[in-house]
């Protein structure tokens, strides 16, 4: 019997995907005529709803980086096994190795809290695109129009009905053009509950990272907790697993052909739409300094990590972390050069523009990539820049991300505004902590860093800032 609905949710940001194009999930009515075309058998309120369980209600932003899916009623979590791996590396030590050999909790009891963790629902989605841009006129420089938007987006904060435990956040989306307000829930104890061992869940580990198909046991289990009113709440002994208002129920059939496919998660965001020229800009120049930097890092942790067990546990996790893009990087520059993907879009340019001159339009209109061009090549030497300063002076280097929590923390003890105190000390907390540090990998990766920035950084920076 054909199936309508098959979810696969382990994908990072908030969208909706389906025949490879995506969607604000409270704006999928088309996508959801399509689908019911197709065979689907559910209301759209079953994919959206602001007022009835649905699946936004089980689908949640884990971590701030991952997706993740409620599975069961009693507030069971599942995700990608690299999303929960610094909290399986946390827990581990040489005699009781989570990483290699794996971790069931077997009770409610045996389940690991992992302080700073999070899970975010999002209970709303609210188009306020034409309260954030009233007034926002295109004869608005920069800096006037951003402030006018940054005033609109805290007063749409403020107007937002919301719970006592809810947040509301406005993000832009379509480069600026659409704004949406998101009611958000997060809970802060989520505990570890089961991951396999890294024979499963990391096989093929790098070399199969960012490919297709891929063979791992890729997933990790979580328990979200919440107080006696199943409202989010810190860490304590005295919380209960979180009861859903929608969870989804596991299929063991498999994939039929046939089966109707619907991707619902946080893919994070789309860079389609960028001209030829940005394209090979980033190719060219912005990924290839990238990668560099992180074979320098990645060649230093391996270099120790091969050599001695307890560094390899405790830089586990940081190096999963930093060669997860430096081997998408790697890709994208391979897959671009394979697919020529910088001359197609050329030729989709060139369409663009006659089709626009068809249609009447005027001289200027005809210079838009033109400008486009100009606006990029002025933007090459400082993002290049900051690229090489970003990798060196803060991802790939402990000491100096120490040094930036500290700067952030006397920064906000100046503003006197406590949640911010309490965001930027909680940071601070994280950052020195020791736990994971060896010295000697430390002090190498510091001055490999340091000297890079020094030696690549362009001289219209070094000259000012080293």
């Amino acid at each position: 019997m054909k199936r309508t609905l098959i979810l696969f949710l382990l994908l990072p940001w908030f969208v909706f995907s389906q025949q490879n194009r995506m969607w604000v999930p409270s704006e999928a009515r088309n996508a959801y005529n399509n689908m019911v075309e197709q065979g689907a058998q559910f209301p759209f309120e079953a994919l959206y709803s602001p007022d009835k369980p649905s699946f936004n209600d089980a689908i949640v932003w884990f971590n701030g980086g991952c997706t993740g899916e409620v599975i069961s009623p009693q507030g069971l979590l599942l995700t990608n096994h690299h999303c929960g791996y610094g909290a399986i590396q946390a827990h581990s030590t040489l005699e009781h190795n989570y990483v290699e050999d794996g971790f069931w909790a077997k009770s409610l009891e045996e389940e690991l809290p992992n302080p700073g963790m999070y899970v975010t629902f999002v209970r709303k989605i609210i188009d306020v695109t034409d309260k954030i841009l009233e007034g926002v006129t295109d004869d608005l420089d920069e800096k006037t129009r951003q402030k006018f938007i940054n005033a609109h987006i805290e007063q749409v904060k403020k107007e937002i009905p919301r719970e006592k435990w809810q947040d509301v956040k406005v993000k832009s989306f379509f480069y600026g053009n659409k704004f949406y307000a998101f009611v958000e829930e997060t809970y802060k104890d989520i505990r570890l509950v089961g991951a396999p061992p890294s024979s499963i869940g990391k096989f093929g580990a790098d070399t199969d990272n960012w490919m297709w198909p891929r063979h791992s046991g890729d997933f990790s289990l979580f328990r979200i907790y919440a107080d006696k009113n199943n409202r989010p709440a810190e860490y304590s002994k005295d919380n209960v697993p979180y009861k859903p208002k929608a969870y989804l129920q596991v299929s063991g059939q498999g994939v039929q052909e046939g089966d109707l496919i619907v991707v619902y998660g946080f893919p994070g965001r789309t860079q389609q739409y960028l001209p030829s020229f940005r394209v090979k800009q980033i190719t060219e120049r912005i990924n290839p300094e990238r990668i560099k930097i992180r074979d320098i890092s990645l060649g230093i942790m391996d270099k120790y990590m091969r050599s001695n067990d307890t560094i390899k546990l405790k830089y586990t996790s940081r190096y999963a972390s930093i060669s997860n893009y430096w081997k998408k990087w790697q890709g994208e520059n391979l897959g671009i050069k394979r697919t020529h993907a910088v001359e197609n879009k050329k030729h989709l340019e060139k369409d663009f523009l006659e089709s626009l001159k068809n249609q009447g339009g005027t001289e200027e209109d005809l210079k838009i990539l033109e400008k486009l061009k100009k606006a990029f090549e002025q933007l090459e030497e400082p993002e290049l820049a900051r690229a090489i300063f970003f990798e060196t002076a803060y991802i790939n280097n402990k000491w100096m991300q120490r040094g930036f929590a500290l700067f952030r923390f006397e920064q906000a003890l100046a503003s006197k505004d406590e949640p911010t105190i309490q965001k930027a000390l909680e940071n601070l907390k994280h950052q020195i902590s020791f736990k994971n540090d060896d010295p000697r990998v430390e002090k190498e990766l510091f001055v490999a860093m340091m000297e890079y920035l020094k030696n690549h950084l362009p001289d219209k920076y070094s000259d000012e800032y080293l």
